[in-house]
């Protein structure tokens, strides 16, 4: 499956020391379109990344298992 939906999530600003200590997580990046590219922002990030969101994953499934499937979450699909 190219796409798959995922739920509404709602971001709430914390302190970093409030976050729950969870070493099965995966930084998925978040882009407005699926073309991953763009230009260079001092940020030295694409202009099409918004950001990363930590998701929970099985201990089976380490960062590295999403990163080589190059997973990514879409504001929008391309019409």
């Amino acid at each position: 499956q190219l796409y798959s939906v995922m739920p509404v999530i709602q971001i709430k600003p914390c302190s970093k020391a409030n976050l729950p200590k969870n070493k099965s997580l995966y930084k998925c990046p978040v882009y407005k379109t699926s073309t991953r590219a763009g230009q260079l922002s001092t940020t030295g990030h694409s202009t099409n990344f918004v950001l990363a969101i930590d998701i929970r994953t099985r201990e089976s499934h380490p960062e590295k298992f999403w990163v080589r499937r190059g997973v990514a979450m879409l504001t929008q699909l391309d019409t």
